[in-house]
């Protein structure tokens, strides 16, 4: 009974101190798309996703209600790093759900006219607001009713104490007039922050300190991590910190403080288990914030034969000493010359082996329909020189004349008319290792690539085009490994399909070096249009500091010099999260996401014919 009698009273009480409206909410995954295209058309930059932002606890005064249901402690607010504009995952403040819409459009204007700057919080925030309102008039309206709205949700100053009642004051005038507020007032406590404000966006707190992380090139982190079907979407917040200086675990049985270091301090470098937890998720989504530190010691799990290079006796045969190519900073905002080496590989064991059975029926279609689009011979009649007689303007002409006509004689000879495609492709294929993950019950991602490839051959052989195949990994900017499974002057035969099938997952994903080197080599063919395909499953990444926003402008640095060559990169992916950044790297028409990766083989040849059917 008593525990019944509890069940009601905490359903009471939670509803009774409600302070939003869950019939009303919107969430950040129904307006993420509009949120990135608004963000980028009012000036943001162009390299910041949109994400979830962290929910965390604010400290601020709470309703009575809410103290005594234990509700309202915790708040996603908007913040923006320099690589992404963090948003509150749902927003259900305001009965109106066009409200909380409109606030999800504010905050994303708003982001896009700030500056970084040093000043105080609350002065950048109107210096934020003056400049859209003032650059965006039309938005003002909408401004006037969310700051009405936002006003009557707060605490008034009326029912706070003196110090606290300064502070909202300030607060106040600075939403309903911008500007008008030079400095917050002090705060009266260091623990009870003013409430918090969904119209502004808060200062960001770095997950990592980019400088260590920068300066930690060479520790190596754990590249093949299944990663999961889906995700939460939630973000943490994150700190780094000095690791505990005791090393001895045993202590904690002689020492209770111990423990707390046991808890707070996870060694996460580099797994030292290879099954999941599969509670981890959830414990980390009970987290206000994740500490992480460096012990700068070896993990026993770091010696594994996956992260090493092959030795020389059994690793594909190098081609050469390497290629430097440059490599784009984004922060520095400059082109790094002979930043990376660029290693051409050829298989060294890659037996000559015939077309799987079970490609040869779609491979047998695919060539009838593509011969379609290979050039035939087409004669021009009546042409004054030509390298055959045209037999029926022969007979016309020698009736006119024995008819007694003196018009104007036509040729007599046939002429061929040049018809030949002047086409060139290259497919740079991605083997990294995120490509040795099941897409399906029997096949991984690398065997769909794989297929993919032969299908691909066996299309292009039929319509005659010139074509290259490579495949690309990466281990850090001194080893990107380029394979050669068919250059531009090689026959397609069984040495090339032996080196389709010799191909396996490698490393990393540096995509900028090897869309570089692969410009170089279509770039150097003499056709007309110059295609280079790209078939990848990720983002770029690797494992020193070419990551997140990073690898993705010196990606998009690289197709733009591609395009300013005269060459057409696409890109093809299966990365069902590929239109949150796709977009930024190839532009809005210059990639396309196989929902389904077992189509992959079929859509490629297809894919190509749409693209070159001009």
């Amino acid at each position: 009974m008593e525990e019944f009698v509890g069940g009601l009273w905490h359903r009471f009480i939670t509803r009774a101190a409600q302070r939003d409206y869950p019939q009303a909410a919107v969430r950040l995954g129904e307006i993420e798309k509009t949120a990135g295209v608004l963000f980028r058309a009012l000036g943001g930059e162009t390299g910041l996703r949109v994400a979830a932002a962290a929910e965390a606890a604010h400290g601020a005064r709470r309703r009575w209600l809410q103290r005594m249901a234990g509700s309202g402690e915790r708040a996603a607010h908007a913040r923006r790093d320099e690589e992404t504009l963090q948003l509150p995952p749902v927003i259900s403040l305001f009965p109106e759900r066009s409200l909380n819409r409109d606030l999800y459009l504010w905050l994303v204007a708003l982001a896009a006219g700030d500056r970084d700057s040093d000043e105080p919080w609350i002065v950048r925030n109107q210096r934020a607001t003056l400049h859209t309102l003032e650059a965006f008039p039309g938005l003002e309206a909408r401004y006037r009713r969310l700051t009405a709205a936002v006003l009557a949700a707060r605490i008034p100053a009326e029912r706070l104490p003196a110090g606290e009642a300064r502070v909202e004051h300030a607060i106040r005038s600075a939403l309903e007039r911008p500007g008008s507020v030079e400095a917050l007032p002090p705060i009266p406590r260091k623990d009870r922050p003013p409430q918090p404000v969904p119209l502004w966006l808060y200062p960001t707190q770095q997950a990592l300190d980019l400088a260590q992380r920068h300066a930690a090139e060479e520790a190596l982190s754990e590249p093949g991590a299944s990663r999961p079907e889906e995700s939460s979407g939630k973000r943490h917040r994150g700190r780094r910190a000095d690791a505990p200086q005791e090393k001895n675990g045993l202590l904690m049985v002689f020492r209770a403080e111990s423990l707390f270091s046991w808890a707070e301090f996870i060694r996460v470098n580099r797994p030292t288990d290879d099954d999941p937890d599969p509670g981890a998720a959830g414990r980390a989504d009970e987290m206000d914030e994740i500490t992480v530190t460096r012990d700068g010691q070896a993990a026993a799990s770091r010696v594994r034969f996956d992260l090493d290079l092959p030795s020389a006796a059994q690793d594909d045969l190098p081609l050469g000493e390497g290629i430097l190519v440059p490599e784009w900073d984004y922060r520095k905002r400059l082109l790094r010359p002979d930043y990376c080496r660029v290693q051409p590989l050829v298989a060294r064991d890659a037996p000559e082996c015939a077309l799987p059975a079970r490609l040869r029926k779609p491979a047998q279609r695919l060539r009838w329909q593509f011969s379609a689009l290979a050039p035939v011979r087409r004669w021009l009649k009546s042409q004054p020189e030509g390298s055959e007689l045209d037999l029926d303007a022969c007979v016309r002409a020698f009736a006119d004349r024995a008819a007694g006509s003196h018009g104007r004689e036509a040729g007599t000879y046939l002429a061929q008319l040049p018809c030949a495609r002047d086409l060139a492709c290259l497919v740079l294929a991605d083997l990294s290792l995120s490509t040795d993950a099941w897409v399906s019950d029997h096949a991984r991602v690398i065997d769909v690539v794989k297929d993919s490839l032969s299908l691909f051959a066996e299309a292009l052989t039929a319509t005659g085009d010139a074509f290259g195949l490579y495949g690309f990994s990466s281990l850090k900017r001194s080893n990107v490994r380029m394979h050669q499974v068919k250059s531009f002057a090689e026959r397609y035969d069984a040495t090339v399909r032996g080196r389709i099938a010799a191909l396996r997952p490698g490393y990393y994903t540096r995509l900028g070096a090897a869309i570089r080197h692969a410009a170089d080599l279509l770039d150097a063919q003499p056709a007309q249009v110059r295609l280079l395909l790209i078939l990848t499953d990720g983002k770029p990444n690797d494992i020193d500091h070419y990551e997140g926003r990073y690898g993705i402008e010196d990606t998009r640095a690289a197709v733009i010099e591609a395009r300013q060559r005269g060459l057409r990169p696409f890109c093809v992916t299966i990365d069902r999260e590929g239109e949150a950044y796709l977009p930024h790297l190839f532009g809005p028409a210059g990639f396309t996401i196989i929902r389904k990766p077992d189509e992959l083989p079929r859509q490629l040849p297809l894919l190509y014919a749409q693209l070159t059917h001009r």
